[in-house]
């Protein structure tokens, strides 16, 4: 039963006593009974505390019990006052008065309430008329009544405890997306900091202890390798102002793909390896994530070589002549280890680039003998 349709059958219920009382003492005053000024008396107590009932609901608090005894008390004075042929009418009274204690009440002492009721209209029928017929709809109808609001609450308290669990489920859904996208975030940042901040530091420590040897036997090749450390700290200052902006590369936000592999390739020639870039097809449009990433994994690439392979030549293929866009790093080194892949010390290289490669349908894969070289090679779609 929904809730407006609950909401009708109270109405009614009202409505229904209104009626019956208004009838009854209306009656009375057209056969210009004595007991018309009684009643009236009595039923506008018994509707003030019905009203009273009906709009004070909780708040009445301990006292919500004990109206509802004196306004069954003073139903049952009006039903013993009257004559039969009224008391009958008013005994139709019992229903809504039922209802109300059956909204009123918690359900136990609710269906005791309204069995006391019930037994309360046989007796004052009874008494009146001493026929069973008289009273025997007004019985039917209460607990028919009783039925009724017994089946509603239960559906609405099964409802209710429905909407309960769904939002409970709703609140645990959206803590684990918000868990599941700060986790994502921070896997995000960790390899983007990895990928650009570390490998710089890293390479710029190289070019320090190198300095430091040449100090004495070449101090101008010393003074260089100290300048180009601050011209990289000065990339780096740049990176780091650009990732709290917006995470956007540095090298791409002004310049393309090629240009930007371009200049890491430059860079990466102060420690010591030559690095050649060759791009192969024509340039298309691309989604700066794409390019994102296939720079960080040119990055990644050279640190790896840097730090593992001991090579002297490095090649960068940039290929737009398929589907999509192929990025392949080789050397001739010593090649890479598979410790080097899971790569430990960093905890955020090989397995990094693949899983940003991965985020945008693409693919990473390492070909590498001890001894003869690598190629690493990521593949992403264009589109």
């Amino acid at each position: 039963m929904s809730r407006s349709a609950v909401s009708r059958l109270e109405i009614a219920m009202h409505v229904a006593f209104v009626l019956i009382v208004a009838g009854s003492v209306i009656r009375l005053f057209s056969i210009n009974s004595p007991l018309c000024y009684r009643v009236l008396g009595l039923s506008v107590l018994l509707s003030g505390g019905y009203a009273l009932t009906v709009w004070g609901g909780q708040r009445l608090g301990r006292w919500q019990p004990v109206v509802i005894t004196a306004i069954a008390a003073v139903w049952l004075l009006v039903a013993m006052t009257l004559p039969t042929s009224y008391a009958a009418v008013y005994a139709w009274l019992a229903i809504p008065l039922a209802c109300l204690i059956l909204r009123a009440l918690p359900p136990r002492p609710a269906i005791v309430a309204v069995g006391i009721l019930t037994l309360l209209l046989v007796l004052a029928v009874f008494r009146q008329s001493g026929d069973f017929e008289l009273f025997l709809p007004p019985v039917a109808a209460i607990l028919t009544t009783v039925a009724l609001y017994a089946a509603q609450q239960r559906d609405t308290s099964s409802r209710q405890q429905l909407l309960d669990d769904l939002a409970a489920t709703r609140d645990q859904l959206a803590e684990q997306q918000r868990e599941a996208g700060a986790l994502a975030e921070r896997a995000r940042l960790a390899r983007e900091i990895h990928d650009t901040l570390t490998q710089e530091m890293a390479g710029s420590r190289m070019l320090l202890q190198a300095a430091d040897r040449d100090w004495d036997g070449d101090p101008a090749k010393a003074r260089q390798r100290v300048r180009d450390v601050a011209d990289t700290l000065g990339d780096n200052v740049v990176q780091a102002r650009r990732m709290i902006a917006d995470l956007t590369p540095a090298e791409l936000a002004d310049g393309s793909l090629e240009a930007a592999l371009t200049e890491l390739c430059r860079r990466e020639q102060r420690y010591g390896a030559e690095v050649e870039l060759e791009v192969k097809g024509e340039p298309r449009p691309i989604g700066p994530d794409v390019e994102t990433a296939l720079l960080r994994t040119a990055q990644g690439a050279l640190a790896n070589v840097r730090d593992h392979a001991d090579a002297d030549r490095i090649h960068i293929v940039l290929d737009w002549r398929l589907a999509s866009v192929q990025l392949e790093v080789r050397d001739n080194g010593t090649g890479l280890t598979a410790a080097a892949d899971v790569d430990v010390d960093r905890g955020y290289g090989l397995p990094g680039l693949r899983e940003r490669l991965r985020g945008l349908d693409g693919t990473l894969t390492l070909n590498s003998t001890p001894g003869r070289g690598t190629a690493l090679t990521a593949e992403v779609p264009a589109g």
